[in-house]
C-alpha cells in the first residue's frame, strides 16, 4: 500500500504542481495546496490507490483546492477593502471638520482686526491685490498697507502659533476661498 502510493506520488507530483502552479501563480500556495491533496489521497488511499480516476480524483481536489483558497482571499480582500475605505473616509471627515473649525477660528480672528487692518487683510488675501492698489484704492501710503498686514500676520500668528502649517496654507491657498 505505501509502495503504489510512492509509486502515485512520484508520478504525479510534478504535473499536478504544475498544474496547480498555472491556478495559482504562486509557487509556495500551489505547492500547499499538492501537498493537502497527497494527505486526502493517503487518508483516503484504501478507496483509491487501485482506482482508475485517480489522476482525476488528485487534480480535482488541486482544482476545489484553489477555488476555496480562492473564495477565501476574495472574501478577505473585500474585508480589507471595506476597511481600508471606512478608515479612509473617517479620516477624511475628521480631516475636513478640523480644518473647518480652523477657518472658523480664522475667520474669528479676522474679525475681531480693527477695521482697516481687517479692510486691508481682506483687499489682499480674498481681493487678490497688490500693496500698491491698495494705498491707491484707500487713499492711504504704502507703508500703511504694509503695517497694517504686519499687524493683521501678527494677530492670526498668535492665535495659530502651535498650527504653522495651516497659518501658511491658509494664506498660500484657501484665503481666497473663504468667504469673510
Amino acid at each position: 500500500m505505501e509502495e503504489d502510493f510512492r509509486s502515485v506520488f512520484e508520478q504525479l507530483y510534478g504535473p499536478l504542481l504544475a498544474y496547480t502552479k498555472t491556478l495559482t501563480n504562486n509557487h509556495d500556495q500551489a505547492k500547499d495546496i499538492v501537498q493537502n491533496c497527497f494527505v486526502t489521497l493517503w487518508q483516503k488511499r484504501p478507496d483509491l490507490i487501485d482506482s482508475p480516476t485517480l489522476k482525476q480524483f488528485l487534480f480535482t481536489s488541486a482544482y476545489n483546492s484553489f477555488i476555496d483558497l480562492y473564495r477565501k482571499d476574495q472574501l478577505k480582500n473585500k474585508i480589507f477593502d471595506e476597511l481600508k475605505y471606512s478608515m479612509a473616509k473617517e479620516s477624511l471627515m475628521e480631516e475636513v471638520s478640523h480644518v473647518d473649525h480652523k477657518i472658523q477660528k480664522l475667520k474669528l480672528v479676522v474679525a475681531k482686526l480693527p477695521p482697516k487692518c481687517r479692510e486691508i487683510l481682506l483687499l489682499n488675501k480674498r481681493d487678490g491685490l497688490k500693496y500698491k492698489e491698495i494705498a491707491l484704492k484707500l487713499n492711504v501710503s504704502e507703508k500703511t498697507v504694509e503695517s497694517q498686514m504686519r499687524i493683521a500676520f501678527k494677530k492670526i500668528r498668535e492665535e495659530f502659533k502651535n498650527d504653522k502649517q495651516f497659518f501658511v496654507i491658509i494664506f498660500n491657498k484657501l484665503s481666497k476661498h473663504i468667504d469673510y
